[in-house]
């Protein structure tokens, strides 16, 4: 008889990723305020008693808590929404996973650090900036010191997907491409670890099944920062010829960006390297993956 697990706002770029990484081993529940797929159902998780109920109702082994608020500049405009959404939620579940005696995996961030190192490893004291990396940062805590039984994976930079869930950075350089953009600019001063939503999903679940609690940084290998992401997009895709890529600093987006981000929010997966767990693949092959799968046919 399958292992039940229950997901908390799936409906997103991730929970699509745990979808396809966990639905084959584990009875899934999955549930959002957006129910943008079949197999997802409506549940509001900063609702403490209609989370409650729905997980109770279902009885799982597991609960899993992605959503989230990731956008920084709606973060610093509602503040009220993204510490309800980021950290009450997170309290939440908590309390639901105690209640029920099952182990709560909740999904944390590499942007808790505030940039005062070139790299973060697990054990590095995080130092949040600005209202999203404070909302996530004490959700992380509120599940550590908490929880009686939880997994924490920091996530970096996300891609995954496709076009209609991914709103991060790569899919945010071939929308300009598909517009006609001749030209992208792109900040030289901002560096972290792409991390691939499948690779992620299936490297939580193996810690999973192996019942090793705890926190881990769970990023893809290589280090890097925005200008070499985007121009590995335009190699893969063969435009190197057709788009330039214009450095800028980030003063040059300020308007729009105005929300404040570390200089570097780059992991290293140090404590799945020594337990010799650490499966996710180097950045460049996992985008390539990841722009053959959903994007090689709509440039």
């Amino acid at each position: 008889m399958k292992e039940k697990i229950y997901i908390a706002g799936c409906g997103g770029m991730l929970g699509e990723a745990f979808y396809q990484v966990f639905n084959k081993e584990f009875e899934l529940k999955c549930t959002d305020i957006d129910i943008n797929e079949e197999w997802l159902s409506f549940t509001d998780f900063r609702n403490l008693s209609q989370y409650s109920k729905s997980v109770k109702q279902f009885k799982p082994n597991y609960l899993i808590h992605l959503g989230a608020h990731t956008d920084l500049e709606y973060c610093e405009k509602n503040k009220e929404d993204a510490y309800l959404t980021n950290t009450i939620s997170v309290e939440n579940a908590t309390f639901i996973a105690n209640e029920l005696k099952i182990p709560l995996l909740y999904i944390s961030t590499a942007g808790i650090f505030d940039g005062s190192k070139d790299v973060f490893d697990d054990w590095d004291i995080p130092n949040p900036l600005g209202v999203y990396a404070r909302s996530k940062y004490a959700g992380e805590k509120f599940v550590e010191n908490n929880a009686n039984k939880y997994l924490i994976c920091r996530a970096g930079w996300m891609m995954g997907g496709g076009p209609k869930k991914d709103k991060k950075f790569v899919n945010k350089i071939i929308k300009q491409i598909q517009e006609g953009k001749k030209e992208i600019f792109v900040v030289n001063d901002k560096f972290g670890t792409p991390t691939y939503t499948i690779d992620f999903a299936m490297n939580m679940k193996l810690l999973l099944n192996k019942k090793l609690w705890g926190l881990y940084n769970l990023v893809c290998n290589g280090i890097t920062g925005r200008l070499e992401v985007a121009r590995e997009i335009i190699k893969i895709l063969k435009l190197e010829n057709k788009i330039k890529i214009t450095e800028v600093d980030s003063e040059f987006f300020q308007k729009e960006y105005f929300a404040s981000r570390p200089k570097s929010e780059r992991l290293i997966n140090h404590k799945l390297n020594l337990r010799g767990l650490n499966y996710m693949r180097d950045w460049k092959l996992c985008l390539n993956e990841y722009i053959s799968d959903h994007f090689k046919n709509i440039i």
